[in-house]
């Protein structure tokens, strides 16, 4: 497992070089020992981000949810090729999984589709998304999406609504934290029950009832407030709602000794760095990137307690950038984050060319994509057309929002859109507070600091998903070091996998091409009977810090639920052979040892009933023989004329047997197909005196149990992409059906390509449901522009 980590982490390296161009100082110190740690932090840490398009957000049991992902690095956003497999979970609000999914991913994308069944409660649940990198990191960098989910077919049990104060109130200090003597803004946030920003006031006392400040929230709950803490104060605040009710929170922790630091708008397209600390005459350091990339070194000596810089926003990239102080030491004591609107994008426009639509009448549209110039782009596309109610609210959040901000900041952020299409004083100074509140780094400088001494759980999967195990003992549970681990998947399409164990017991098997539910067998060589092996979940059981609100629905809406809920029954009734069409995909079904050097169709020959007469009448190559001790197989090594000295790999439809005694007790005639490998051969890190492989006429072992500590399960693979289906009427015939025609969804399509012109059509047709349809687009370039759109359109009831 350790070489396989090294030709990982060796091919991650070799891909930063190729992703993440060499980065300029504003002033000639190379050798600065923080730029040099930063560097080597980001050529070790790949940083990786998933955006996933879901067809929509609101959603009732039974229906299909589709899903498009978009895999992107996570400094330039371009598309990558290093993970083939990504981790797909649906969670309930105590962060259990009720549907989990792995999707391929290839070129930088992946999709897929889940059923959601009529088992599922009511409420709100997080889609969450993953690589197996991803997994060394906090979970709070997954992608997360929320999703509400109603079933129809259950009686709506709502939570009784307590009258409390349930708001959440937090204070954040500027910089990270507040200091005696120094003068500092403090940043707050308030959220109501629902998880959205509420307008409470209050003021800012301290232990003597004197009020030192007021709190008001701009926009979203958040606001800010000046604060210089003096000597022997304690502070706290008073907000009051508006029912009149008054509580209390406190304000962060005094330091006594420290560094603060502001940051400001200076005019002319910069911004100014205003650090202060307790001590003076020393020199700080302010460095600034923008997501590891944009780097940005700048030294000052303080001056009473003061030091300033200013920093030219143009030499900023787009998004979040981080400013962070480091004192004389180059120990980190001050960090804050800045964000800078985007003006490189991919622009997405959507023109129906086919005119006022009736139902069961062909929609065409025109999709075009260009850059910021207005230049041609060649663009991925993801594409969703569904009909709007009352329970499907405006989609917001896209992939724009989510790469260029949202990724990067703590929690749930309402209404990112805001960020991005306002203009004026407002929206600026309401970002600021939300990068002051919301704001975090993606990484601990402590990490970056010392990355020589990372060491990495997981590593990318290159080629395939990994299945992870441990091999332990059966009564201590110590670990086993050094075993040799089989995993097979019995059939006529012949895989083996081996691995050996580390000094930790682990044991993990890369599963190429490994698609769909299968049953699998791991064991170990039966020498190390006294261990077991088991199988880890491939799906990380950490979970983010983000909380779901309660879930609440208004009697009101009930019709609408009824106008959602019979168009999935009638889809699911009349059109369910139609709705479960996938795209298998071609495996090559040449068993993992490619073409045998020998191979005997048993049909040709004599049929004996003893597996020992096989060998000696016309396999001669096998030599097997019997001692005291039972049978021994040998195999004749061709290229140097000589008996192997070890027994080969003797393998039944997949299902490695190692007792010779047992392989000679199979009845020959259930076997058809005997092939023989005359020269060592290697499977991962293990190595065998060549192979024998039978296949039963059924793939189904011939009747032969497999060892009792084997372990056995079913277990789901990469999932097999399902074919979104709509119907089509291009005939009088297809027209004139008299199938319902119920779809709220009229069309789906994880990839949609611009031309050269940047031009791309799509074409679909209406259903028997009236009413406003609403098209929304996500879309990625080669070069890591982002762009999406939303438009609607109207479908008359009235036939032409």
């Amino acid at each position: 497992m350790k070489s396989i980590k090294k030709i990982v982490l060796s091919t991650v390296a070799v891909l930063l070089t190729q992703v993440v161009p060499q980065t300029a100082w504003a002033q000639p110190d190379p050798q600065n020992p923080i730029r040099q740690q930063l560097d080597a932090y980001r050529n070790r840490m790949l940083q990786e981000k998933l955006f996933v398009h879901t067809d929509r957000s609101f959603y009732v049991a039974g229906e299909l949810l589709w899903f498009k992902i978009n895999y992107v690095d996570g400094t330039f956003h371009k598309p990558l090729s290093l993970s083939k497999v990504a981790y797909l979970e649906v969670l309930d609000r105590e962060n259990r999984p009720v549907l989990q999914a792995k999707v391929a991913l290839a070129d930088g994308t992946g999709s897929g589709s889940l059923f959601l069944p009529t088992t599922l409660a009511s409420g709100h649940y997080l889609v969450r998304a993953y690589t197996n990198w991803m997994k060394n990191f906090s979970p709070d960098y997954f992608f997360e999406k929320p999703v509400t989910i109603v079933n129809s077919f259950r009686k709506l049990e709502l939570p009784v609504q307590k009258d409390t104060l349930a708001y959440d109130v937090q204070f954040f200090a500027e910089g990270g934290n507040l200091v005696r003597n120094l003068p500092g803004n403090v940043a707050f946030k308030i959220v109501g029950a629902d998880g959205k920003g509420i307008d409470l006031q209050g003021v800012v006392i301290d232990q003597a009832n004197d009020t030192v400040a007021r709190l008001k929230p701009l926009k979203f709950g958040m606001g800010r407030f000046a604060l210089t803490p003096a000597e022997g104060r304690q502070y706290r605040a008073v907000l009051t709602d508006g029912r009149g009710r008054t509580f209390t929170r406190p304000l962060p922790t005094v330091q006594a000794q420290g560094y603060t630091m502001q940051v400001e708008e200076a005019g002319n397209e910069q911004l100014r760095v205003t650090v202060k600390a307790s001590t003076d005459a020393a020199p700080v350091y302010l460095l600034t990137h923008t997501r590891l990339a944009a780097i940005r070194a700048d030294q000052q000596t303080l001056r009473d307690h003061t030091a300033s810089f200013v920093i030219d926003k143009k030499a900023l990239g787009e998004g979040i950038s981080h400013l962070t102080v480091f004192d004389a030491n180059r120990k980190p004591v001050s960090e804050r984050l800045y964000f800078k609107r985007p003006q490189r994008r991919l622009a997405i426009d959507t023109k129906q060319t086919s005119g006022l639509l009736s139902t069961r009448e062909k929609a065409v549209f025109e999709v075009t994509a260009k850059d910021e110039t207005g230049q041609p782009a060649l663009a991925d596309l993801s594409v969703a057309v569904y009909r709007i109610d009352s329970l499907q609210m405006a989609e917001s959040g896209d992939i724009s929002t989510y790469l260029m901000l949202t990724s990067d900041l703590r929690g749930v952020v309402e209404s990112p859109d805001y960020y991005f299409t306002t203009t004026g004083t407002e929206v600026t100074e309401a970002t600021d507070n939300l990068m002051l509140t919301q704001g975090w780094r993606r990484f601990r400088w402590d990490t970056v600091l010392n990355s020589n001494s990372i060491t990495n759980e997981y590593v990318p999967e290159v080629n395939g998903h990994f299945i992870r195990g441990k091999v332990v003992h059966g009564e201590t549970g110590q670990p086993g070091q050094n075993m040799g681990a089989y995993l097979t998947v019995p059939g006529k399409h012949i895989l083996l996998y081996g691995s050996r164990s580390d000094h930790d017991g682990r044991v993990q098997f890369e599963m190429k091409a490994f698609y769909g539910p299968k049953d699998i067998v791991a064991l170990l060589n039966p020498k190390d009977s006294i261990y077991r092996l088991e199988f880890q979940n491939p799906f990380l059981e950490r979970f983010s810090a983000t909380r779901l609100p309660v879930f609440d629905f208004s009697p009101a809406q009930k019709e609408t639920l009824v106008a959602r809920s019979v168009p999935m029954q009638a889809q699911n009734a009349y059109y369910r052979e139609n709705l479960v069409r996938y795209q298998y995909p071609k495996v090559d079904s040449i068993p993992f040892y490619g073409k045998p050097d020998e191979q005997y169709r048993l049909d040709d020959f004599t049929r004996f009933p003893v597996m020992e007469e096989v060998f000696r009448e016309y396999v001669p190559g096998v030599m097997a023989r019997k001692n005291r001790d039972g049978y021994r197989i040998r195999l004749l090594d061709t290229p140097h004329k000589e008996f192997f000295a070890d027994n080969p790999l003797v393998l039944l439809d997949g299902l490695p047997i190692f007792n010779m005694d047992k392989v000679m007790t199979i009845d020959p005639r259930k076997v058809q197909r005997l092939e023989v490998v005359t020269r060592k051969y290697i499977v991962g890190p293990l190595v065998f005196d060549g192979i024998i492989s039978f296949t039963s006429y059924k793939g189904d072992l011939a009747g032969y149990r497999p060892d009792a500590k084997a372990l056995l399960a079913d277990y789901e693979g990469l999932q097999i992409p399902r074919d979104f289906y709509a119907p089509r009427y291009e005939t009088a015939q297809q027209a004139n059906s008299r199938l319902p025609d119920l779809r709220t969804l009229l069309y789906w399509t994880p990839a949609l390509k611009t031309d050269a012109e940047g031009k791309a059509r799509l074409d679909f047709y209406t259903s028997d449901e009236d009413g406003k349809y609403r098209v929304v687009v996500n879309g990625i370039s080669a070069d890591g522009r982002v762009g999406s759109q939303q438009s609607t359109f109207e479908v008359s009831g009235v036939l032409k």
